[in-house]
């Protein structure tokens, strides 16, 4: 994977932290949502990816209520105008500006609203993230599907991500879908090229 490179006072670049994104991390994040709150808060799915610890990182997040669009509708299977929860999570390293990546998630509201801390970004980082978030109102996620393309930033993207000239992001629409097949989780990730890496293994059943 290429370097990245980080802007520091006296003009020069330094590398930044690389992140290789394992598609088998779904099934490590599945493990932990059921773990005591001590073994979860250890780490997350940023410092399973980048290597980093949980005191090497700022993390923040803002949630929102909106009404879902039609594209949105149709992903949950709901009537257009259902209310959402909209979560945007911007998590860098500490010794860094530019975040690892733009993630926006979308839940059904009505889905999670049982368990009232899951609409309250104040309780964010959640130990166990969405996993175990969805595990507190009785869901369980039985499959993730995820798409990958790519493209030029916008300038609000080279902005955010500080990306040097000529680089384009990855973007990763993650679904997550629960063991009945009902989607429960839209996630849209935007990664920056120059510094994400992305890793699928299959294993094949023997003959």
């Amino acid at each position: 994977m290429p370097k990245a490179y980080e802007v520091i006072t006296d003009g020069l670049r330094r590398p930044r932290s690389a992140l290789l994104r394992d598609n088998h991390r779904h099934q490590w994040e599945k493990d932990r949502a059921r773990r005591p709150l001590t073994t979860r808060a250890a780490t997350g799915a940023t410092e399973h990816d980048s290597g980093l610890r949980v005191g090497d990182l700022v993390f923040h997040a803002r949630y929102r209520e909106v009404c879902a669009p039609p594209r949105l509708a149709a992903v949950f299977g709901v009537p257009e105008g259902i209310p959402l929860l909209e979560r945007t999570y911007r998590t860098r390293c500490a010794a860094e500006s530019a975040p690892f990546s733009l993630v926006t998630s979308y839940l059904v509201r009505a889905m999670i609203a049982a368990n009232p801390d899951l609409l309250d970004d104040a309780n964010e980082p959640w130990p166990g993230g969405t996993q175990n978030q969805l595990y507190t109102v009785g869901i369980e996620v039985g499959r993730v599907e995820e798409r990958v393309t790519a493209r030029p930033p916008t300038p609000r993207e080279r902005r955010e991500l500080d990306l040097p000239p000529g680089t384009s992001v990855i973007l990763l629409r993650k679904t997550s879908y629960d063991i009945t097949d009902r989607v429960v989780d839209l996630s849209e990730v935007t990664l920056p090229g120059d510094r994400a890496e992305l890793l699928f293994t299959t294993s094949l059943e023997r003959w």
